[in-house]
């Protein structure tokens, strides 16, 4: 049986975690190998979630270059 491609977790989901292992970290009760550890795991979705905005980032541009030729109007915050 072929293995199913698992997908990145969402940008809530590494942000959510990696505010929980800052926590972590700072409470300052961790062995010297969890906190690397630990940090290693930061690292990692940090440049997830730097991925996650770069890509949405980019959206974004594609999406403002499409519709170039319509006038933006400004939100409504009387309402």
């Amino acid at each position: 049986m072929p293995k199913k491609q698992q997908q990145p977790p969402s940008f809530e989901h590494s942000l959510s975690e990696l505010e929980s292992l800052v926590e972590t970290l700072e409470r300052g009760d961790l062995t010297l190998d969890d906190s690397l550890k630990t940090f290693e795991r930061g690292v990692e979705l940090t440049r997830t979630c730097q991925q996650a905005l770069r890509e949405a980032e980019q959206k974004v541009e594609r999406l403002s270059e499409k519709n170039s030729s319509a006038e933006l109007e400004p939100l409504d915050r009387e309402n």
